[in-house]
């Protein structure tokens, strides 16, 4: 009874607050009164005091966790790629170099019987930088005759360089520099943990720009040669320097030898995988706040000046799921982009929206929908993961799973498995082959592509 009451006078003292005349300031500020009448309406209950305890001692996470989802979710797959090891990124943003990379590896260990191989990140990261040195200081050479606080010069100084990107950047420096194992280039602690050498090479980028645009014209060429010249010894100081000829001993998945070989990087990919990456993909979006069935293409979101900005068609959930469910049935791995973070139990590896429940803890709803949070940058692509799996019931999807590049130890075997719910909600990017592409889409490749600017928050690079 003595609850009940309790109960009952904080619901009226709740009520007469919202009955109070608003005190708000009428230049938009948070008055004596304003402030009054706020936090009068936090009541303090012996729960809130609970909470509050708790909190100080533990993560939100940890409080909010489900308990009814603690056990491990079923790990069966009716349909799966078949691979071997798992990679680890490290402190580095190369998850989308990693992916594609891992996408390659999963289709060349099957199709020549290898054990557990991985290609050499360390290799393509040493271009990609290079490349994307070039990309900003060729683009401040384009711009040099618009104003240093025009919108495009100020996002090339404030991006000058990262160690983030996309599938563009992994079909671009691939065709154009091969690959290597592993063992050729392996890596080493600034490729594992890239912001310090990134800051250097971000400040001598930006101290090149503004000498680019105080330069004559003649004068431009020369001083970006020399000025790349200063970025390739830095790399090769922190990266190593990228092999132009190496001989590779190949076994087969029984550790038995079966022939020995000298390559250059491009004679090794054409070998092993021989695709024309460039032309042999597309990429979609499932952005609900744009419309769909239309093609879009964003600005500098490329890592290689005179290569492919990222091109893609925007496409409903469930299309795009028919396309990932031929691949995997094929055994072919997809590159794959998530907001990761989102109900990610990382220690289980598992992506569920029943895994924390926040509303409940903290007193709050949270009712956005998936083009709502995309339009108040509430969420957005934030990693790349390689698709390998999907359990089908029925026909239905009920949950799929991606290769990880956070090492073995992560996740579930170096996995992240997600419910098909979450994957609705939180998975915005696909790359497919074309072979899995049906008709319709890829007619729909024809169009003019809609170019949206480098800027647009739903760009970032995966990292």
């Amino acid at each position: 009874m003595k609850k009940t009451l309790l109960s009952a006078f904080a619901l009226l003292a709740g009520l007469s607050l919202f009955a109070q005349k608003p005190a708000g300031d009428p230049k938009g500020g948070i008055s004596a009164d304003m402030l009054r009448q706020i936090s009068a309406a936090y009541q303090d209950s012996p729960v809130d005091k609970a909470l509050r305890n708790a909190l100080n001692a533990a993560p939100l996470s940890t409080l909010a966790t489900s308990t009814g989802r603690i056990s491990m979710i079923d790990t069966h797959f009716s349909d799966e790629v078949k691979t071997k090891g798992r990679t680890d990124q490290h402190s580095s943003g190369r998850c989308w170099l990693f992916t594609g990379l891992n996408v390659l590896r999963a289709k060349m260990i099957e199709e020549h019987n290898l054990g557990a191989f991985t290609f050499s990140q360390n290799y393509l990261f040493f271009y990609d930088q290079l490349e994307k040195a070039n990309l900003f200081l060729q683009g401040i050479i384009d711009t040099r005759d618009l104003p240093m606080d025009d919108r495009k010069v100020d996002w090339l100084f404030a991006n000058p360089l990262s160690d983030g990107g996309q599938f563009t950047g992994v079909s671009n420096l691939v065709m154009k520099y091969g690959v290597v194992p592993a063992d050729v280039m392996p890596e080493t602690y600034s490729a594992n943990n890239t912001s310090a050498m990134s800051s250097q090479l971000k400040t001598k980028l930006r101290e090149d720009g503004l000498r680019l645009r105080a330069a004559k014209p003649k004068e431009l060429a020369a001083m970006k040669q020399q000025m790349l010249s200063e970025v390739y010894r830095i790399l090769a100081l922190c990266l190593g320097v990228p092999p132009t000829e190496f001989t590779w001993a190949r076994y087969d998945a029984k550790g038995e030898f079966v022939s020995e070989k000298t390559y250059t990087p491009q004679s090794f990919y054409q070998e092993f995988i021989g695709k024309d990456l460039e032309n042999n993909y597309i990429m979609v979006m499932n952005n609900p706040a744009l419309p769909y069935g239309k093609v879009y293409e964003i600005d500098y979101d490329r890592h290689v000046y005179d290569g492919q900005n990222w091109v893609y068609v925007n496409l409903p959930i469930e299309k795009i799921k028919e396309m990932a469910i031929a691949s995997i049935k094929d055994n072919t791995a997809l590159y794959f982009s998530c907001d990761v973070g989102k109900f990610l139990d990382r220690k289980r590896g598992v992506a569920d929206l029943a895994n924390f429940d926040y509303e409940s803890l903290l007193g709050v709803t949270f009712g956005m929908d998936k083009k709502e949070r995309i339009l108040t940058h509430a969420s957005g692509s934030t990693h790349a993961m390689t698709l390998i799996a999907v359990d089908l019931k029925d026909g239905v999807p009920v949950k799929w799973m991606v290769e990880n590049s956070w090492g073995t130890g992560s996740g579930y075997r170096g996995n992240i498995i997600m419910t098909d719910e979450w994957f609705n909600e939180y998975m915005f990017r696909l790359v497919v082959e074309k072979a899995y592409v049906p008709a319709d889409v890829l007619a729909l490749m024809d169009q003019k592509p809609t170019m949206l600017p480098a800027w647009d928050p739903m760009f970032a690079p995966e990292e």
